[in-house]
Order: C-alpha cells, then sequence, then structure tokens
C-alpha cells in the first residue's frame, strides 16, 4: 500500500490504532448508511471490518496532517458490477465534523490520482445513493460524470433505494488535467 499525502491530508494504510474512530464512522446512521456499509452495533464488527481493510491494498486511512488523527476512510476497490480488471470502484466515509471543508474532494482527487497514474487503470467509478448530494458534490469536483441510474438497488430502512452510478476514464482524466494547467 502507498502512502499518498496532500496539502491537508495523509492516506495510509489502516492501523489497529484506528478502531474507535472507524466504530464511530460505522455505527453512525447518517454516514455507514451512505456509505452502503451495515450499521456496527458492536466494537468487535469494526475491529474485523478494519482488519479486513487494512489487508486489503486499496483501502486508506485518511488522516488529518495538522493533528495526526483519522477523520475518515477512502478505498479503491474491484467493482462488483464490472468484468474488467482495468476498473476500480471508489468509496469513502467521513466523519461529518469535516464535511464541507473540500477533504473528500481532495483525498479523492489524491486516490483517482494514483489509480490512473500507479495502477495504471481505465475507469474509476463510484456508486452512489441519489439523496446523496454532498458526494454528487464531491464526484463533480473530482470531474466523474453520470454514467446512469440503477433503480431499487438494495432494501435500506424498509425501503429500495436508486443507486446512481458515475464514472471517470482515463482519457478524461488526462483531458481534464491537460486543460487545468494551460
Amino acid at each position: 500500500m502507498q502512502l499518498l499525502t496532500t496539502h491537508r491530508l495523509v492516506l495510509r494504510k489502516p492501523k489497529e490504532t484506528d478502531v474507535r474512530f472507524f466504530h464511530q464512522l460505522s455505527s453512525d446512521p447518517l454516514i455507514a448508511l451512505s456509505a452502503g456499509w451495515l450499521l456496527h452495533d458492536k466494537m468487535k464488527q469494526s475491529i474485523n471490518t478494519l482488519n479486513d481493510f487494512s489487508h486489503d491494498g486499496g483501502i486508506w486511512a485518511i488522516v488529518d496532517r495538522l493533528t495526526n488523527n483519522m477523520i475518515g476512510i477512502i478505498g479503491l476497490v474491484d467493482d462488483p458490477k464490472r468484468n474488467n480488471p482495468k476498473a476500480k470502484m471508489i468509496g469513502y466515509a467521513l466523519h461529518e465534523d469535516f464535511w464541507g471543508q473540500g477533504i473528500a474532494t481532495e483525498a479523492c482527487r489524491a486516490v483517482v490520482h494514483f489509480g490512473f497514474n500507479a495502477l495504471n487503470l481505465d475507469l474509476i467509478c463510484a456508486y452512489i445513493y441519489t439523496y446523496n448530494n454532498r458526494s454528487k458534490k464531491t464526484l463533480a469536483n473530482c470531474n466523474f460524470r453520470l454514467e446512469g441510474v440503477l433503480r431499487k438497488t438494495n432494501f435500506i430502512n424498509g425501503q429500495y433505494l436508486d443507486e446512481a452510478c458515475f464514472s471517470l476514464t482515463r482519457q478524461e482524466y488526462i483531458k481534464d488535467n491537460e486543460q487545468n494547467f494551460k
């Protein structure tokens, strides 16, 4: 797992000491359900999940550079809806104290850069529930394009929710970055 750094963040492998914070994320319905996770009502669930994450090379803890505290998690993993080894899915969760500060966008951009440049991916996608306007904004800030909506995909809180699929191809990423430096 490669350490990634940005102006305000360090993206590193999750550690055992992150479990309390990760449990906070995973037991908060507002955060966990939007991230597509089952709620963790027991610390053991968070310990097991974080342990699984730490063995997966595509999961990073989002750490504030000033405080050295974990503030979220981000991953670049196989897309379960595509049979393409050069396509990955990005997902992230950020503690709500850090919402609205551009941190998710900053972390997402670092991981997208890593995916296209270090992993040589052809496509990165994200699936979000259609009500999740914050993630829509994050993905738009990272130049992802709406690919389509999968209707009635997951049963949560007594209802089936629609999932929007956003994606960014290598060609779009290169074109967008060329325009940023002109």
